[in-house]
């Protein structure tokens, strides 16, 4: 009885721990702050049982990294900015490159 207990509650984390779909960067924000304790938790947890590993995020459909190089003076723009929005800089940037690329999509038609 125990057991299913625990399966029923590890199932109803990881629905609420889904990452959704969101209109705009604020709703995306908004929603990560609100989850942040759940997620450490998660995390906390997966380590202490043993659970984490290398690339084991990468096995598991995570969006893969690439590394550019850009100019100090973008970067110091971008973490302004980001930090202004309540945003890390890599998530700013990366929605910024994304807006970008839509934008041009749309132009191109």
């Amino acid at each position: 009885m125990r057991r299913m207990q625990k399966q029923k509650q590890e199932k109803i984390m990881a629905e609420e721990m889904k990452t959704p779909s969101f209109a705009n960067e604020a709703e995306e924000a908004r929603w990560w702050a609100e989850h942040q304790n759940k997620i450490s938790g998660a995390f906390q947890k997966a380590a202490a049982e043993k659970r984490l590993g290398r690339g084991t995020v990468a096995h598991r459909g995570a969006t893969p990294t690439t590394t550019i190089r850009l100019e100090q003076e973008d970067i110091s723009r971008a973490r302004e900015q980001a930090q202004r929005k309540g945003l890390r800089y890599q998530t700013y940037l990366k929605m910024l490159l994304r807006e970008a690329l839509l934008e041009a999509e749309r132009k191109v038609g």
